[in-house]
């Protein structure tokens, strides 16, 4: 996968206001770059139709149609919302070659993205769930 990183309109804060503004467990996930434990997220088993939005600032990510069951113990998509929510970095921490997705809007971490999804995209966006809000469907 290339990696890219595309601007949006940018929210930019100091840290210290994000941490008057996240809970602490969602400044360790979105600010610092924290995972969640697998299979306890919120959305993990989640079912209804609408929009997966980022925790943080609102912007929308994924649709609930691109949501499916990858075993992985977080929600996973096989593809964002649109093109430029989602910004691509290469993160080698760990000992591993990942590809790290981070809210274009606020810079927040989500997850990461593996090419190992289903079809039509064979991506799999393996995001936690604290990085996530969601816009139910009227």
């Amino acid at each position: 996968m290339k990696v890219k990183k595309i601007m949006a309109d940018k929210i930019q804060k100091p840290e210290s206001e994000w941490q008057t503004c996240l809970t602490p467990e969602e400044y360790r996930i979105l600010r610092e770059k924290g995972t969640e434990a697998a299979f306890t997220g919120e959305y993990y088993h989640y079912k209804e139709n609408g929009t997966y939005v980022c925790a943080a600032c609102g912007n929308e990510l994924f649709s609930s149609k691109t949501k499916y069951e990858s075993g992985s113990g977080w929600p996973s998509f096989y593809e964002a919302i649109a093109e430029g929510k989602i910004n691509y970095i290469e993160d080698n921490s760990l000992g591993m070659k990942r590809i790290e997705i981070l809210c274009a809007k606020c810079d927040s971490h989500l997850g990461h993205v593996f090419n190992d999804g289903p079809k039509p995209t064979g991506k799999r966006y393996c995001v936690n769930s604290v990085s996530l809000d969601f816009n139910k469907k009227e």
